[in-house]
Parts: C-alpha cells; sequence; structure tokens
C-alpha cells in the first residue's frame, strides 16, 4: 500500500511538471511559470501534509523522489557558480570594463552591502523589541537542546580562536584550485580575488605583449559564451526546481511548531519587509523605479525563497541584473561578494534578533545603548565570511553571539521554525547583492538606464 502511494505523489508531480512544460511551450513568461509552480508547490505540500503524516515513511520516500527533481537543480546551479564567476569577471577585464574604476567599484559593492547589514540589524533589533520577543518564551523540547549541543561543539571545533585579522586572512586564496571546488566557507571571496588578478595581470601584458593578450581574450570570450550557454540551459528548469522544493518544504514542515512560534515567525517577516522595502527606497533615491526592480527581479528572488540557497541562486543573481542594465563585470562583483559579505538577511536580521533574545537570559539589558552599539559593530564584522549556502545564517549568529559572549546554544531555540525563517533570509539576501549592484552602476554611471526600464528585458528563458 505504501509503494502505490509513494507512486500516485510521483504520478501527481509529474502531471504538474508536464502542466508546466505545456505552459513553457505555449510560450508563457517566465515569471508567470516560476508563480505558478510557487503556488502548485505550496498548495500540494499542504494536502500531502493532511493526508500522510509529514514524518512518516510515504513522506520520506515521497520526498527523496522529489529531491531527482529539486536537489539536482540546486546542484547544477552550484555546479556552475564557480565558473560563472571566474569567466564573468575575466571577461570584463578582457573587454576593458573595470580598468578605470575597479577600485572605486569594489569599495562601492562592499560599503553598500555592509550598510544595508548593518540597517537589516538595526531593523531587526527594533522588530524584536516591538513583539517583546525574549528565549523564556520558547519551550525547549529535545529538537532545541540537540540542537543547542551540536552548535556548541560546532563552534569549539571550527570557530574558537576566528580573531578579526583571521577572519580577513581567510578571505584570502592560498589555494584557488581547492577553492574552486567551494572546500572553504569564504571560497567565493577567493575565487574572485583570484579572477580579479588575473585579470590586472591581463591588462599589464595587454600594454607590453597585445598578441599575447588577443589570444587570451578569444580563449575566454569563447569559455564566457560556452559558460553563459549551460547557465542557460539550467535556468530553464527553474519552474520545475521550484515546484518540487516547495512541494518538499511544505510537506516536511512542523505546523504545530510553526503555529507555537507564530510570533517569532511573524516578527521575522515583518523584520525582512521592512528591509525590502527599504532597499525598494534605496533604489528611488538613485533614480531607480522600484516598481521596475520588484518584476524584474521577482523570479530569482521566489527561487531564493524556495531553494534557501543564496549560492545557488547566484546565476539569476546576475542574469537579473543585466536585465537591469547592470554591466558584466559590477553583477558578478555585487552577486559574487554578496555571498559571502553583508547577507541582509542571514548575517544582519537573524543574528541581531537572536543577540537580543537572548541578552536577558544572562542579565543584559538589550536596550543598553553600549549593547546595541557593540551589537551592530559585530554585526557589520561578523558579515564578513559567511558563506551562502545553506548553515550561514547559524554561522553568522555564533560569531555574534559568541562576540558578546553570549550563550551560543540558545541559537538552537528556533530549530523548528528555522526552514521557514530562512526562506525570507535568503530571498533578502539576494534582493541586497542586487541592490548594491544597482547602486554602484548608477553612482558610476555605467547602468543601462534604457535595459533597465525595458519591460521586455526580462529573464525569459524559453524553450
Amino acid at each position: 500500500m505504501t509503494t502505490l502511494l509513494v507512486l500516485l505523489n510521483i504520478a501527481i508531480l509529474l502531471l504538474v511538471i508536464s502542466g508546466l512544460y505545456v505552459m513553457q511551450k505555449k510560450h508563457v513568461s517566465f515569471s508567470k511559470r516560476v508563480f505558478a509552480a510557487l503556488g502548485i508547490g505550496i498548495i500540494f505540500g499542504l494536502i500531502l501534509q493532511f493526508v500522510y503524516d509529514p514524518k512518516s515513511e510515504i513522506i520520506k520516500t515521497s520526498m527523496d523522489w522529489f529531491g531527482l527533481v529539486g536537489t539536482s537543480y540546486i546542484r547544477f546551479l552550484q555546479m556552475i557558480v564557480m565558473p560563472l564567476i571566474f569567466v564573468s569577471i575575466l571577461a570584463a577585464f578582457t573587454k576593458m570594463k573595470l580598468a578605470k574604476n575597479l577600485g572605486k567599484i569594489s569599495l562601492l559593492i562592499i560599503g553598500m552591502l555592509i550598510a544595508t547589514t548593518v540597517i537589516s540589524a538595526a531593523v531587526g533589533i527594533g522588530t524584536t523589541i516591538t513583539f517583546n520577543l525574549e528565549a523564556i518564551q520558547i519551550e525547549q523540547g529535545d529538537a532545541e537542546l540537540s540542537r543547542g549541543d551540536s552548535l556548541t561543539n560546532a563552534y569549539s571545533s571550527n570557530l574558537e580562536g576566528k580573531t578579526l585579522p583571521n577572519q580577513i586572512l581567510e578571505l584570502l586564496p592560498r589555494n584557488p584550485f581547492l577553492d574552486f571546488t567551494g572546500a572553504r566557507a569564504t571560497s567565493t571571496i577567493a575565487v574572485v580575488i583570484f579572477a580579479v588578478f588575473l585579470g590586472i595581470g591581463y591588462l599589464g601584458v595587454s600594454r607590453k605583449e597585445p598578441e599575447q593578450a588577443e589570444m587570451f581574450k578569444k580563449i575566454m570570450d569563447s569559455v564566457y559564451a560556452i559558460v553563459m550557454r549551460v547557465v542557460t540551459l539550467i535556468l530553464r528548469l527553474t519552474p520545475y526546481g521550484v515546484l518540487a522544493i516547495m512541494t518538499r518544504t511544505v510537506a516536511t514542515s512542523d505546523l504545530n511548531a510553526i503555529y507555537n512560534l507564530g510570533k517569532f515567525v511573524i516578527a521575522s517577516y515583518v523584520a525582512l519587509a521592512i528591509v525590502f522595502i527599504i532597499h525598494l527606497l534605496i533604489l528611488m533615491g538613485v533614480g531607480l523605479n522600484p516598481i521596475t526592480y520588484m518584476k524584474k527581479a521577482f523570479p530569482v528572488l521566489a527561487f531564493a525563497f524556495t531553494s534557501r540557497t543564496s549560492a545557488g541562486a547566484l546565476p539569476m543573481n546576475i542574469a537579473t541584473q543585466k536585465k537591469l542594465g547592470v554591466s558584466d563585470g559590477i553583477a558578478n562583483f555585487a552577486g559574487s561578494f554578496g555571498l559571502s559579505i553583508g547577507q541582509n538577511g542571514c548575517a544582519g536580521v537573524y543574528p541581531a534578533m537572536l543577540a537580543v533574545i537572548i541578552a536577558p537570559t544572562v542579565g543584559i539589558n538589550p536596550l543598553d545603548p553600549g549593547f546595541l552599539a557593540m551589537l551592530l559593530a559585530i554585526v557589520a564584522i561578523s558579515s564578513f565570511g559567511v558563506a551562502g549556502v545553506g548553515g550561514g545564517a547559524t554561522f553568522a549568529a555564533l560569531l555574534v553571539l559568541s562576540a558578546l559572549d553570549l550563550p551560543i546554544a540558545l541559537a538552537g531555540l528556533l530549530i523548528s521554525v528555522e526552514p521557514l525563517i530562512d526562506m525570507g533570509r535568503t530571498a533578502l539576501n539576494v534582493s541586497g547583492s542586487m541592490t548594491a549592484g544597482l547602486v554602484t552602476s548608477k553612482v558610476t554611471g555605467e547602468i543601462d538606464t534604457d535595459i533597465y526600464n525595458n519591460p521586455e528585458q526580462q529573464i525569459e528563458i524559453q524553450a
């Protein structure tokens, strides 16, 4: 009987996938297909929730098969991330797009990422205080206690002794071939730095040995074209990946825990929504239409929301920035640095909220100006090197809590609703990096406003 029910669930998923494919063949817009997949995934997941026990063997086996679609899509995206970063930045150098303004562009992007992260932390603090959230309001069960112990052990083995100079050194490439595998939390930035050095080297060679430089340029342009074609092929799978990921997330969520911790979930999403509105206000402040941004950014934000991976969303992030008139180099710098520096949701809102929630348990007044100033400073510093994959928010929270001498075991308090909150955090991370790219492009005068304002310039992946 179990096998038949599993086969039925798989058959329904395949039927919906077929429907999405028909929509693609009828040239329904990419955004509409992603939105349809998102909605159907939620509905299908809720049906599975109420028909079966989320912990049942039927759900477990069904989700394993669903993972063939959802997880495969995420892995395809992760597969292309490092090559995409590397060749795109190098191609930008070969086209002389960053030769004159490289330092200014880098500082602007990093500055925007850090500034918006500090703002995000301030919003998180304000929201937590407004909702009167405290750690003592959360009942610690076996899952929370187990999570707390694992975090303590992880900190003791991996994070202890990481001073600010050590964190800065971790950003630098030591073995670029190792970093191409994504082996370190800061591998993405290391690959960016390596590509920048090669780009600067290319500029030097182009002045002294133009023939050699021209050969290198042709090779990189060819590699870039091939990599971007692979990106396009992968992006075509987005609606199917979103469908499977969303269904799995909803079907396996603990609805009772979400209900009991509803106040914390609501407060988190209020904070995330406020920061997103701030992104829109920043864009408006530099003369860009925020409505246009929302329309064009929806596909990548929807994917980031459902997949919970900023790194996996990078190809769509870069493609979306280009459709918003951002140049290749700036789009890649903003997207790449945004994976490990200044993640507004994971490194800004979440650690700040958690610190304010936990502070009263050790007798600290979270409203004390000194504590708040220290918290914002630590959030800014610790936002360097936060991985753009699952667990980045936890890593950031551990750094902040340990720096403030707060019990890191309490970082596991929200384990039951972590996936639900993490969806919004990841979408905000991506929005923050795109905002940094757009503002930098506008300030440096490198944005193409005709492309930005053209409604037809949108991610449209058709067969």
